[in-house]
Order: C-alpha cells, then structure tokens, then sequence
C-alpha cells in the first residue's frame, strides 16, 4: 500500500463512525416517516338486542342451598338477550316454592325474565296460581289472577298489572283495570273500575 492511500485510509477512519453515525440516524428518519399510522380507536359499538344462543324444549330447575327445589320454568323456545340480560320465553309455563312450601304456578304464550327468574312479566294469556295452603293453623284458599299482562316476583310472592286482570280468590270473584298484589304483606290494591262478588262462608 502506497504511502498516498495509506493516508487517506487513515483519514477516512477517523470519520467512519461519524459517518455510520449519520446514515443510522437518515434510516431511522426515513422508517419513521414511512411507518403506518396507529389507527385511532373506534368507540365500542353498542350490543344489538339480538339472541346469543336459543334454546327449544327446555326445562330448567334451580335449587336452594339443602337441595329443595326452588323454582321451574318450562317453554317451547327461550332467547337469551345478553344487552339486557334477559331470558324471553313462550309458551312458558313456571312453579315456584316459597319458604313454607306453597306452591305458585304461572303460564303466558310469552315471558320475559331477569338472569335470575326472580322477576317474569308475563304477556298474553296470563295466568298466575297460588295453591291453596294451611299457613299457622288458618286455612289460605286458592288464588288465580288472569290477564293479558302480569308482572310476578315468585319468591317475593308480589304479582302487579296496569292492565285488566281478573283475581279469583276461593269462592269470591273481582275484576280491576289495574292491581298490585303483596302477599307477605297481606295487601290488595285494585284500582279504576273495580268490581266484585263475595260468597259468603258457610
């Protein structure tokens, strides 16, 4: 190697990392400058009030912690809503046990339920039945209510309805445009145009 190009070998290693310095940071630049943007996030869209899953023929049962049968709800299709959470059902047909044992039946061509069944409005032909019951030596009758809407709470043993129902209870018969039912605390509100039919007790 000539003493000439030795010399410029010399000098052009001096600026060598200048010049790697350089060109990493030109890449760098240009990577940059040519990355795609970071798509700005979408809102989440909002749950559509469509099914999640279906189910035809069913019965399903639940039970409290000692095994006794709580509640049954029986019906030709179920849909289950998961904006509401809600199980809609028809031909639904229900049975509730209470603490002490009586027995509450219900059946609509359509209901609506909460996750838990704790809460079931009942539409079109509907129906709900208290089973006659002996509670603390003083004999309940029977008691039916009918209407084309019914809002029940079986285990609260609350049935309401803004709309025309018809309660059976024994012998005696009333009609209302509107009711609100409270068993555990034996109270009856009938209200609009009420009227009724007493069978005195032999």
């Amino acid at each position: 190697m000539t003493m000439g190009l030795r010399r410029a070998w010399d000098r052009f290693s001096i600026y060598l990392p200048v010049l790697l310095m350089g060109l990493l940071a030109l890449g760098t630049w240009w990577l940059v400058r040519n990355a795609p943007q970071a798509q700005a996030q979408r809102p989440a869209s909002a749950l559509q009030h469509e099914p999640d899953y279906v189910i035809k023929g069913f019965s399903i049962k639940s039970f409290d912690a000692s095994g006794r049968l709580q509640s049954e709800v029986q019906g030709s299709v179920a849909r289950h809503y998961p904006d509401t959470d809600t199980l809609e059902i028809d031909d639904v047909r229900l049975r509730s046990l209470s603490v002490d044992g009586r027995l509450v039946r219900a059946t609509a061509d359509r209901a609506l339920s909460n996750a838990d069944g704790s809460e079931v409005q009942l539409h079109g032909n509907a129906v709900v039945i208290r089973e006659a019951a002996t509670v603390q030596g003083k004999t309940q009758p029977l008691m039916e209510f009918r209407g084309e809407f019914l809002h029940a709470w079986p285990q609260l043993e609350r049935v309401r309805s803004d709309q025309p129902v018809t309660l059976t209870r024994g012998k005696d018969r009333f009609t209302a445009d509107s009711m609100d039912y409270d068993n555990l605390e034996q109270v009856m509100q009938l209200r609009g145009r009420v009227r009724g039919v007493l069978v005195p007790a032999r």
